[in-house]
């Protein structure tokens, strides 16, 4: 015979865990699902996808036909090659194939929006030609939103970056302003390398470099130690802000003077994140700076975390079409929101098991009295 003063405990139990579950869920995925199209971020996605039409056919009119690179399989003009003199660093070929997604413009919109960005605040852009997409995305991304973009880019790059000593990430510079992509403000450059010296180039390619800085109004930032470098960024980003508060710093890429050479930066995650430890002045990079002047910091590094995070697909082929993307991270619900949900959880289980062990006593008592 079932025992329902011991069954009815245990069916509660079971009912205010499936509640809580479905709510857990419910609350997730309504951070992770997909919304409808947002005009700006699809605007942003198309003007990264005509950018690339822009780079390829720039690629080809100057003798580099886009079907001899083997690894740029999907004709975007933003993968370099394995090796070169202009190559700094190893690379990840599947890691940069992914940030030629143009959804990685509407990504930045987002991300943008959520640092609390709006149409006519200045941004700041660090960046490496390691992830030249990267770079492209934050161009369009600006552009829809209507941002003034300052931006300091070392021409050093990784493996299949912007490292192909015919098409360098000046190259591409000048391609995109000779197709329009002009609304951003270039400040200066760096050489790459080590120190930012660009010590490890050729003599000739060094030449071609400055040649094409020339041509673009532009020039190279001395090199020096890594707290005077970024000091000299600093001050140029400000006075090219004009006294007006940046309104976000958005890194790209592994540069020195970006990262700072403090081990606390590889626990920072990717995206929109939070610096929560501020290394000594002679340690810090641009990253550490901004966080201490409240800027928010977007982290466009560790491609596959950042693709993991905000559902994006790895090294896709074909290239996704413009469209809605999956704008919340997986496991959305923050840690402090989890535990909300399960203090909640608790509360209610030890509510219930009291609220039945009076009604047992009462109704123990209520069986012992006489007569009953």
């Amino acid at each position: 015979m079932i025992n329902h003063y011991r069954l009815r405990p245990l069916l509660g139990l079971a009912f205010i865990s499936l509640f809580f579950w479905g709510l857990y869920l419910h609350l997730d995925r309504a951070k992770t699902g997909k919304r409808g199209p947002d005009p700006v971020e699809q605007e942003a996605a198309r003007l990264m996808l005509e950018a690339e039409k822009f780079l390829l056919s720039c690629q080809e009119a100057r003798g580099l036909s886009a079907d001899s690179n083997q690894f740029d399989i999907n004709r975007t003009g933003l993968i370099g090659l394995e090796n070169s003199p202009l190559t700094t660093t190893l690379g990840n070929l599947s890691a940069k194939r992914t940030t030629t997604n143009p959804n990685l413009a509407a990504l930045l919109v987002y991300l943008l929006r959520q640092a609390g960005v709006r149409p006519g605040d200045r941004v700041a852009v660090g960046a490496s030609g390691s992830f030249p997409a990267l770079i492209v995305a934050s161009y369009c991304a600006a552009r829809a939103l209507k941002l003034e973009l300052l931006a300091i880019i070392s021409v050093g790059a990784s493996q299949w970056g912007a490292n192909h000593p015919e098409f360098s990430w000046l190259d591409m510079e000048e391609c995109l302003r000779q197709h329009g992509f002009n609304q951003h403000r270039l400040l200066a450059l760096a050489w790459g390398g080590e120190d930012d010296s660009g010590r490890e180039y050729p003599e000739e390619i060094r030449a071609r470099l400055s040649v094409l800085a020339v041509r673009l109004g532009l020039e190279f930032l001395p090199t020096g130690r890594l707290e005077d470098r970024v000091r000299e960024h600093l001050r140029l980003l400000e006075k090219a802000a004009g006294g007006g508060q940046l309104k976000a710093f958005v890194n790209i890429g592994g540069s020195a003077v970006n990262l700072g050479q403090d081990s606390s930066i590889l626990e920072l995650r990717p995206g929109l994140t939070r610096v929560r430890k501020i290394p000594p002045a002679s340690r810090r990079g641009l990253i550490q700076e901004m966080a201490l002047k409240g800027i928010p910091v977007i982290h466009l590094l560790n491609i596959r975390r950042l693709a993991e995070i905000y559902r994006l697909p790895w090294d896709p082929q074909p290239l996704p079409l413009p469209g809605p993307i999956s704008f919340g991270r997986r496991g959305a619900l923050g840690k402090g929101e989890q535990v909300m949900i399960f203090a909640a959880y608790i509360l209610a289980c030890l509510l219930w098991l009291g609220l039945e062990g009076l009604i047992q006593r009462r109704a123990g008592q209520a069986g012992s009295q006489p007569g009953s």
